[in-house]
């Protein structure tokens, strides 16, 4: 036992010191190990399967669904994924990983699967949750249409139009969920700007913390504060005060809700 723990305490060791005098080339331009990139990616595969086994299925593949996952395709995936005969833009090409050719998640992955990475996401990929962007209708319609993919050639794909379908609108429960709305503190880059207790992030000191923010009399010095209003400087943060450096960030009714009743948790 006493050299089990040893070899344990060297290994760690080890990849501390590795980590502290950064031996780890983090640079994009030096694409993982082999090993590395096998454990990620098999753990994601993984992971992602087991998650995706309580999903449950909805009838899939009426036109009109498709038609519509096809404008909503274009609007938000292609810029990464691509398409038959249609490259991804140079900045997802530029990503580690690469975000995979949808043809191929088409023919391999179950629509569970591709449900399950849309709406929650992947770490370290840079596949956002689109739950705080589309709904689950929206959602499924853009699995319809990616399991369209492998039948589609260049030519047709070209050929297809995308219908105008405004965005739908997310329901807003009646009681504000405190978890999701830590989660959608998270997805709208909060932590870019303001340390967040209880969410992990870069904490950039841009602006102000957001520790004890409960206890606050005001918010940005204009509105009392209140979840209400708090929520409503989440949605429209430019027309509650021009010209503060908070920016819109096309916070959903449901989310800011979330989120303002997760930070009058913090005091």
């Amino acid at each position: 036992m006493k050299l089990v723990a040893g070899i344990a305490i060297a290994i760690a060791t080890l990849g501390a010191a590795a980590v502290y005098f950064g031996v780890y080339d983090v640079s994009a331009t030096d694409e993982h190990l082999r090993p590395t990139y096998w454990l990620l990616r098999v753990g994601m595969l993984r992971s992602v399967a087991v998650r995706a086994r309580k999903v449950e299925v909805p009838p899939l593949g009426a036109e009109a669904q498709v038609r519509r996952g096809l404008g909503l395709y274009r609007e938000h995936c292609l810029r990464c994924h691509g398409a038959p005969g249609v490259a991804p833009e140079p900045f997802a090409l530029g990503m580690t990983p690469v975000p995979e050719n949808l043809v191929y998640a088409a023919r391999t992955w179950q629509p569970a699967e591709i449900f399950w990475a849309a709406k929650n996401g992947i770490k370290m990929t840079g596949m956002p949750a689109w739950q705080y962007r589309l709904t689950e209708e929206e959602l499924w319609a853009i699995v319809a249409f990616v399991m369209r993919l492998p039948g589609l050639s260049p030519t047709q794909y070209r050929a297809l139009r995308s219908p105008r379908v405004p965005p739908a609108a997310q329901a807003v429960p009646p009681t504000p969920d405190l978890e999701r709305g830590k989660k959608a503190i998270h997805q709208y880059g909060c932590v870019t700007c303001h340390s967040v207790p209880g969410v992990v992030g870069s904490h950039a000191p841009v602006g102000p913390p957001l520790d004890r923010i409960a206890s606050r009399s005001f918010i940005a010095g204009v509105l009392v504060n209140t979840s209400v209003n708090m929520a409503r400087w989440l949605q429209s943060p430019q027309a509650v005060k021009p010209g503060t450096a908070m920016p819109d960030l096309a916070v959903s009714a449901r989310d800011a809700k979330d989120m303002a009743a997760y930070l009058e948790t913090l005091n």
